[in-house]
């Protein structure tokens, strides 16, 4: 099954980024990275009657995981986990 979830970079401080996750721009949910802890957790769920909000959140998680470790801390303004 393909799956595609758009992030939107809400704000960035240097503790934490915070992004809109979703699977399109009317339906969306928060999702949050603390830098310093190395945590990702949801602020707000995804309300879409396709699947649950784990289903975005935990794509939303991998695509942020991989700027942490993968991409030296570089958050863009709008990305995507694809698949």
């Amino acid at each position: 099954m393909a799956s595609f979830v758009l992030l939107l970079k809400d704000y960035e401080y240097d503790e934490k980024v915070i992004y809109y996750f979703c699977p399109n721009e009317q339906v969306m949910g928060k999702i949050e990275l603390n830098k310093k802890k190395e945590t990702i957790q949801e602020v707000e769920l995804v309300v879409n009657a396709n699947h649950e909000s784990k289903f975005y959140f935990d794509r939303a998680a991998q695509r942020l995981a991989r700027c942490l470790y993968s991409e030296d801390g570089q958050y863009p303004d709008r990305t995507t986990f694809e698949s």
